[in-house]
């Protein structure tokens, strides 16, 4: 292999692996199956049927998977499969005590699937890798904080330290812990949302001035049409099938635009109900678009020119009143529409004009309009324009700020959202700072920090040697994995809060601390007192969440705590901050964040209110989208067809069944066909053939960018309903093919659904 290059492995094929055809239906009897098994296997019978009944109740914990909401009349059972599989993961009867570590080196750990890592249970105490040892060993929580203190404060600047947060941080934990960063001096603060929705974020901030969703599940169940784009919710969000179901009963249209045929998107036969469990259960998708890889944002550029046209022709089909009362920039946006290329649309979309003009027959017809989507849209270079014409759509049909209608980025884990409310974010605002700096009379730094992908970048060049996540699978669930995994070995220190073992734990710097933390299903007790704490899901809504389980071990502490601790151990008693009181008593940290975050006004007695409160949001309650301007934009956006070179692949990252981000439940997709592996590419028939190559061949799937090429060996051709022109493959395999340097415009996310690749004949060694 040239100088330079890089692969993953030299993986061969899995043994176990078998393909079969791929479902059409959601749910049913096998979800019920895989949930028992799940959930027998790892927590037994009367421990599953205790824990289960408290997943999203009121009194009850937060599910530690989506951050799909809880409807307002909430069903006794109100979990999903892959909700129930997150709860048997971390309230598994498994532990990993001083003894796996001391029989496991962390070479060995390396060479262990991820899989197998997450199976082998709860990690009861701190672990500390000293430089230069084998072997992870025990230490106590004091030394621990100490360690990590004198490391903080020897580096030369705060900015060569990050603090990294996953999705799963209460509340609670990621306020205390953006305090503790920027009571150190930075704003690195990267995060999960830097992989995923920052794009969202980033369109909806400029188009409408709020960048989160602007509906309700109750508006998802009544609107007239929901479009489904770039998101698999049969496996990602389980439980927003049955709000697509409530919506069907209710006589909604439902548009799905994907490249894979999913099952999630055809047909859902609700596994709570017997009547659906042995029936045909109900069909969801009454138009299904299999847009080419990266074709949405010349879908909606094609249904805004038909909108144009169909006004200037005299049809009512755009809502005037609200366009000219609550908007601006739409004739520039018209003018950009009638010179759109057909041609070009043909191509970035590999649609029929028929399927396009199909869905626009829908669009016009129905003014209640939901537009849902998740990374299918939000991890190309053009995703943040893609998503401002989504709202361009939106914008000219008057759908935004009704009942029903609105835009719906549907969100990953629990509380990925409330993270980023609670200032977990590396450009945070000047109000954000000066209210924080008043309530704790200090001033935080003002320049921004770094993003996962210039984290990465700076831990590459040495410029970040302390490296601090907040729960997570860095290693595992960041693009370009041997730059990734070279960038964290280059560091004087990382810090990983967890509750169970993963990739990241063996990809360490030259010392490392495993810091094992209370999951959301355990008891809490600080102060003398149990506590509790609160998260916010995909559409806003915050509420408590109180475990009930007795934690894996008595060493475990709490988020907040462990945040606390190290504050107390790098900061010093003459930090302004009563981290001591803050550990002790979580409504001190709630009663804080009412008074530096906005729409948090009376925290404590609202989070307790029976399901919590619903936070501001101006575009949907009153029409009002606080832009500079004050009325919502729309944008104009530059149509470019993604070149894909003659013999090569447009190739997307998609999740398996069993897996949720980098967890992996377990070896099978049973909705794809897949079972006993996860090395597959899935690949359009025709594609397959004219390839040369056949169903079931091994091949190596090879990337090119920058100069540099990228090799994922040991790979199963599955011949599937794909789009042509385009594959996909599971990560994080894959990961090793998306390039650091390839991101979207604005948001700087990684762009793991455009990886231009190419398949070679696996040569088996």
């Amino acid at each position: 292999m040239p100088d330079g290059d890089t692969h993953a492995g030299e993986a061969k094929p899995e043994a176990a692996l078998r393909v079969g055809a791929p479902k059409v239906v959601a749910g049913g009897v096998p979800a019920v199956i895989s949930t028992a098994r799940h959930a027998l296997g790892q927590m037994g019978v009367a421990r599953s049927i205790r824990t289960l009944a408290k997943v999203n109740q009121v009194g009850g914990f937060d599910c530690p998977g989506c951050a799909w909401p809880e409807p307002a009349d909430r069903a006794h059972i109100e979990f999903c499969e892959n909700g129930a599989k997150a709860v048997a993961e971390e309230a598994t009867k498994r532990r990993v005590g001083r003894e796996f570590f001391a029989s496991h080196s962390v070479a060995e750990l390396g060479a262990m699937r991820e899989h197998d890592l997450g199976k082998a249970g709860r990690i009861t105490e701190p672990m500390w890798l000293a430089p230069g040892a084998s072997h992870y060993a025990p230490i106590s929580w004091e030394d621990a904080f100490r360690s990590i203190g004198e490391k903080l404060r020897a580096l030369p600047s705060p900015d060569a330290a990050a603090f990294y947060t996953s999705g799963r941080t209460s509340n609670e934990a990621a306020f205390c812990y953006q305090l503790l960063a920027r009571s150190f001096g930075t704003n690195n603060l990267p995060d999960c949302s830097n992989m995923c929705h920052e794009s969202s974020g980033a369109a909806l901030i400029e188009t409408i001035g709020v960048g989160k969703g602007s509906v309700s599940i109750e508006d998802v169940e009544h609107a007239e049409l929901v479009f489904i784009v770039g998101q698999n919710p049969g496996t990602n969000h389980p439980r927003m099938l049955t709000a697509l179901e409530n919506a069907k009963r209710n006589g909604a249209r439902i548009v799905a635009v994907n490249p894979l045929r999913e099952a999630g998107l055809i047909a859902f036969k609700h596994p709570q109900r017997a009547t659906d469990l042995f029936g045909a259960g109900t069909d969801l998708a009454d138009l299904y678009l299999q847009i080419r890889v990266n074709g949405d944002l010349a879908l909606f550029q094609a249904l805004g020119r038909m909108l144009v046209e169909a006004h200037d022709a005299g049809a009512k089909v755009v809502d005037e009143e609200f366009v000219a009362g609550h908007t601006e920039g739409f004739e520039a946006y018209a003018r950009h529409m009638r010179d759109l290329d057909w041609d070009a649309v043909d191509a970035a979309t590999g649609l029929a004009r028929a399927e396009i003009a199909a869905a626009y027959d829908l669009l016009v017809s129905h003014e209640k309009i939901i537009v849902c989507w998740a990374m299918g849209l939000t991890q190309h270079k053009n995703s943040v324009p893609t998503i401002r014409e989504i709202v361009n759509v939106l914008l000219a049909r008057g759908a935004i700020g009704e009942p029903g209608a609105g835009v719906c980025p549907v969100r990953g884990h629990s509380n990925v959202q409330g993270d980023r409310t609670m200032g977990i974010y590396e450009r945070p605002s000047a109000a954000f700072l000066d209210a924080l700096g008043a309530e704790f009379s200090f001033s935080p730094p003002r320049a921004p920090g770094h993003d996962v992908v210039d984290t990465i970048r700076a831990m590459r060049d040495r410029e970040v040697t302390v490296f601090l996540a907040m729960g997570g699978n860095f290693a595992a669930a960041t693009p370009d994995t041997e730059v990734t995994e070279a960038a964290l070995r280059a560091c004087e220190l990382t810090v990983h809060v967890s509750t169970k073992l993963n990739r990241s734990h063996a990809v360490t710097g030259e010392q490392a601390l495993v810091l094992p933390c209370l999951g959301r299903t355990e008891v809490d007790v600080r102060g003398g007192r149990p506590q509790s704490v609160t998260v916010e899901d995909s559409m806003s809504a915050v509420h408590m969440s109180t475990g009930t389980l007795a934690p894996a071990s008595e060493q475990l502490r709490s988020e907040v705590a462990i945040v606390c601790g190290i504050a107390r151990a790098t900061l010093g008693p003459g930090s302004p901050v009563d981290w001591e009181g803050l550990a002790a008593d979580y409504d001190r940290v709630r009663d804080h964040i009412s008074r530096v975050v906005p729409g948090f006004e009376g925290f404590n007695e609202r989070a307790r209110r029976p399901g919590g409160f619903v936070l501001p949001h101006a575009p949907r309650d009153r029409r009002e989208f606080p832009t500079a301007s004050g009325r919502a934009r729309f944008s104009v956006n530059e149509l470019a067809v993604l070149e894909v070179p003659d013999g090569h692949l447009l190739m997307q990252t998609v999740r398996s069944h069993d897996q949720y981000n980098t967890t992996i439940y377990g070896q099978d997709d049973r909705y794809r066909g897949v079972r006993g592996g996860r090395r597959v590419v899935f690949v359009n028939p025709a594609d397959v053939a004219s390839l040369g190559f056949a169903d079931g061949d091994t091949v190596d799937i090879v990337g090119e960018h920058g100069g540099r090429t990228r090799v994922a060996r040991g790979f199963r051709v599955v011949a599937y309903p794909t789009a042509r022109g385009c594959c996909a493959t599971y990560f994080p395999e894959t990961n090793v093919l998306v390039p650091l340097d390839s991101t979207a415009e604005s948001s700087n996310t990684p762009t793991s659904k455009s990886v231009v690749v190419r398949l070679e004949r696996a040569v088996l060694r």
